[in-house]
């Protein structure tokens, strides 16, 4: 497996990750305090594809 493949799996996981702890934390509790923590990692997602893509593009292919 190549370098890149592992960044691209490795972005998409941390991403999907994300995703899933920021559901699970805006629907597990009952008060506002939880679903704004909910909100606030559902923001990580585009930023850890932002940032994928950022070293992804910066990488050179051989």
């Amino acid at each position: 497996m190549t370098p890149k493949r592992i960044l691209q799996a490795t972005t998409l996981l941390a991403a999907a990750a994300s995703l899933a702890m920021s559901v699970f934390l805006y629907f597990s509790g009952e008060e506002v305090t939880d679903r704004l923590n909910g909100i606030y990692v559902g923001v990580w997602v585009p930023s850890i594809l932002a940032l994928g893509a950022f070293l992804l593009a910066g990488s050179k292919d051989k």
